[in-house]
């Protein structure tokens, strides 16, 4: 097998994917720095650090890590665990409120 019929097999994406993508991950970046320049508080502050940090990790799962390119069985395989996780703890997080809550008319503070 020679040098040409190698290069003839691998298969490569556009670098103009790649540059768009820095381009929005410094927009997300500057994003994020701005919410610590305007001085944001409380929950504003907190839900758009959690969009900002979402989004820029999934643009990096997808394009650097050519998530975009693979089997929609791969993509389902890798990313449906960890959201199984992030619901269990959600329900773990209601239910601790309501037992927090319950024991708290029962007893008293």
């Amino acid at each position: 097998m020679t040098q040409s019929e190698v290069h003839e097999d691998h298969q490569q994406h556009p670098l103009r994917i790649y540059f768009v993508c820095w381009g929005f991950l410094f927009v997300l970046s500057a994003g994020s720095y701005m919410i610590d320049y305007m001085q944001l508080q409380g929950l504003l502050r907190w839900s758009l650090i959690l969009i900002f940090m979402v989004l820029k990790a999934g643009l990096i799962v997808a394009v650097f890590m050519h998530m975009a390119w693979e089997r929609l069985a791969l993509s389902y395989a890798i990313l449906l665990p960890p959201l199984a996780i992030l619901m269990f703890m959600a329900i773990m997080m209601f239910e601790s409120d309501y037992t927090v809550l319950t024991r708290i008319e029962e007893f008293g503070p």
